[in-house]
């Protein structure tokens, strides 16, 4: 793993005894000795603390936020002149068939931008906004700072122990914080389903940070495994298995992430890659949509799995694109796309496993309901 990278917090994870693992170009943890399910359990329960440092974090600054905004709503379809002050948002970046290249997060901090994006896409998304808003936007990559995130319902309560000024923040709020005299970034959100903060901190200031948080009775370090777990019960896309470049948001139900100003009729309908496609979507529909789904029995049904509807022959009719156990749910779930006259609640289909093909169940999303402060 000689040609990975390693975040500010890897030799703690070494400490802390967890195994890892390459991901997105980074020496990563995927559990620590705790185990995936216990992990998953503690977040679900208490709190959880995430490295998150191999994501891009970036700033994009100019000579007014109206500037700013509308150079990069060129890049998206989301409404990001709307946006009040120190407020986050979901978003991605399209291409011209109207592709996600990568999903992100975007904040309004003063007059500047805050983008925060996927680690794999990193490389590709900065350059994408130099070559689209430069040289009168600037871009600058921030790669003095960590990336951290505390999950789940004590979350809360263990930042406002630290600074008060958290309490007063709800979900996709975005706040400077100062906890336990360490200066931080903080956004009321996360990739959990839960309540939490996503917290950027000085680089050189990240260990000492999660020795803090991690001091605190309700807060376990928690890895990428059970990450994947709590985000997949959650409903949450995983850029390059549930989205990708040849994804159109509306087929992967994402259309609540397209405000009306941007869709056709709204004030600013249009500009951004892909428009005429994305607008066709939602005016003549789709053929295939992301669905969540519930593989009968115990074993799950992972990404690749081809479905089917019906147990012999039949025709095929979608694939699985993210499968776990889900220790919340209690049993396997999954999400994929299918066929949209077979993507009703309640649809029964096969999943072809190993050349047997097992009932499955589609079920709407997300498996476990949110549980964010708003």
């Amino acid at each position: 793993m000689s040609d990975l990278h390693r975040t500010p917090l890897y030799d703690l994870h070494v400490e802390l005894g967890a195994k890892v693992v390459p991901f997105a170009g980074y020496e990563m943890p995927v559990q620590y000795p705790l185990g995936v399910m216990k992990e998953h359990q503690h977040t679900r329960s208490a709190a959880g603390l995430f490295d998150v440092s191999h994501m891009g974090q970036v700033i994009l600054s100019g000579e007014s936020w109206d500037h700013v905004a509308r150079s990069f709503e060129a890049l998206i379809p989301q409404d990001v002149l709307g946006l009040e002050q120190d407020r986050q948002r979901y978003g991605f970046f399209t291409n011209e068939t109207g592709g996600i290249e990568d999903d992100l997060m975007f904040a309004r901090r003063g007059d500047h931008l805050l983008v925060v994006v996927n680690a794999a896409c990193k490389e590709a998304d900065i350059a994408r906004m130099r070559a689209a808003v430069e040289p009168e936007i600037q871009v600058t990559e921030i790669t003095d700072r960590a990336l951290i995130a505390l999950q789940g319902p004590k979350a809360g309560a263990v930042i406002a122990g630290m600074d008060a000024r958290a309490d007063e923040m709800a979900f996709m709020d975005v706040a400077d914080l100062t906890l336990d005299g360490i200066e931080v970034w903080a956004s009321r959100s996360g990739y959990t389903g839960e309540d939490g903060f996503e917290i950027s901190v000085l680089a050189d200031e990240a260990e000492l940070l999660a020795r803090k948080l991690l001091a605190h009775e309700d807060v376990k370090a928690i890895g990428l495994g059970a990450r994947d777990s709590l985000r997949l019960e959650a409903g949450l896309c995983l850029y390059g298995n549930d989205i990708d470049a040849d994804t159109n948001p509306i087929e992967g139900a994402l259309n609540w992430a397209i405000q009306k100003v941007r869709r056709a009729g709204g004030d600013r309908a249009g500009g951004f890659p892909g428009a005429a496609a994305i607008q066709a979507a939602f005016a003549v529909g789709i053929k295939r949509k992301r669905v969540g789904l519930r593989p009968e029995g115990r074993a799950p049904m992972r990404d690749g799995v081809e479905i089917f509807d019906a147990e012999v022959g039949g025709s095929r009719v979608g694939v699985v694109t993210s499968g776990s156990f889900g220790p919340t749910v209690g049993g396997p779930v999954a999400m994929g796309y299918v066929a949209t006259d077979h993507a009703a609640t309640g649809t029964s289909l096969w999943g072809e496993v190993r050349g047997k093909r097992m009932r499955l169940s589609v079920a709407n999303l997300p498996f476990v309901t949110a549980n964010f402060k708003r």
